[in-house]
């Protein structure tokens, strides 16, 4: 009976113990994987936003560039143009600036260029943290592949090293934002 229970037992416990192994090694190559999708959502992501982000920023400060315009043409014409004042017009479209400044009575382009700022810090950070998951990845994977007892599970089923993800010369060029306006 202590036979039948070792020579069965012994071999069970090694087919758990063999398929606790591989079934590490496959969840660790997985979440390497993981890991590089979550990088690319987070690639797209910079692609899709920060250019977005600066044209909306080159919009405003075009809009309030404008606006300081028209504000200085009228006060010029004011003080020149008495015909055009008698006219009621250069009072009319004073209170309609007026109104805007006065809505606005700061400058927000300076707000935009801090969204701006922000956004793609935020951006670069995610995608910091997620260079940095995906390399405790592949060393986790790379670990579980070249040490005792798993290595030897890993030859068995052909897992192999896997190879660091390195930055290509353009990925290692910051992002020049004078490009960009």
């Amino acid at each position: 009976m202590l036979a039948t229970i070792i020579y069965i037992g012994i071999p069970v416990l090694i087919l758990f113990f063999l398929i606790a192994q591989y079934n590490k090694l496959k969840t660790t190559r997985n979440q390497i994987e993981n890991a590089k999708s979550s990088l690319d959502a987070l690639f797209i992501k910079r692609v899709d936003l920060i250019p977005n982000l600066v044209t909306v920023t080159k919009q405003y400060m075009n809009y309030e560039s404008d606006l300081l315009n028209k504000l200085t043409q009228l006060r010029q014409q004011k003080a020149t143009d008495i015909d055009y004042q008698k006219d009621g017009e250069l009072s009319a479209l004073m209170k309609q600036l007026m109104v805007q400044v006065e809505n606005y009575p700061e400058l927000k382009a300076s707000e935009q260029f801090t969204n701006l700022q922000y956004s793609w810090n935020e951006v670069e950070e995610q995608i910091s943290a997620g260079r940095r998951y995906l390399s405790a990845s592949i060393t986790q994977y790379n670990n579980a592949v070249q040490v005792f007892p798993s290595n030897v599970i890993a030859g068995m089923f052909n897992f192999k090293v896997h190879e660091w993800e390195r930055a290509t010369d353009e990925q290692r060029k910051a992002l020049d934002a004078k490009n960009l306006f």
